[in-house]
């Protein structure tokens, strides 16, 4: 199976580029996690409907077919590692890969959020986009380690 991080923003802190590299060369075969970014539009006189439609056509072409589709959005779904490890496993079961998508500085388009399968929140609070990145990745791979039985901190 292969998850996708699929995200607008193309430069980030050399930090974030190694800390989510770190996490995503922890993956195993069997499970890889492979990030996809694309250009943020160009701010200026364009309304913030116009750039979250020109960064979804981005990201809609960024995305592979057939996978399931997995919004970042702070209005989504808490989950605990425990339940995305959970999820994590339904996906493996459907025999299909994963796709999530972080959005730019304004969001995602309503009509790429119509498209999710489920809908995910990272926290309640805002966080940059290079942060999100890490925590995603470090999520995803915690999730992994627990659902393959390795010892879980909380029990």
């Amino acid at each position: 199976m292969r998850l996708f991080l699929i995200a607008v923003g193309q430069r980030q802190p050399a930090w974030a580029d190694t800390a989510y590299e770190d996490f995503a060369k922890r993956f195993p075969p069997e499970m890889r996690l492979e990030l996809k970014v694309v250009k943020a539009e160009t701010r200026g006189s364009k309304t913030a409907e116009q750039l979250m439609a020109a960064e979804a056509q981005r990201l809609e072409s960024a995305c592979p077919k057939g996978v399931r589709r997995i919004i970042l959005d702070e209005r989504g779904e808490r989950r605990t590692s425990k339940q995305l490890a959970e999820r994590m496993q339904l996906w493996m079961g459907e025999g299909r890969d994963a796709a999530l998508f972080i959005g730019g500085p304004d969001g995602l388009h309503p009509e790429l959020k119509a498209t999710a399968d489920e809908t995910l929140r990272l926290s309640d609070l805002t966080l940059p986009h290079a942060f999100a990145r890490v925590l995603l990745a470090e999520g995803l791979y915690r999730a992994w380690t627990v659902m393959t039985g390795h010892p879980y901190h909380r029990e």
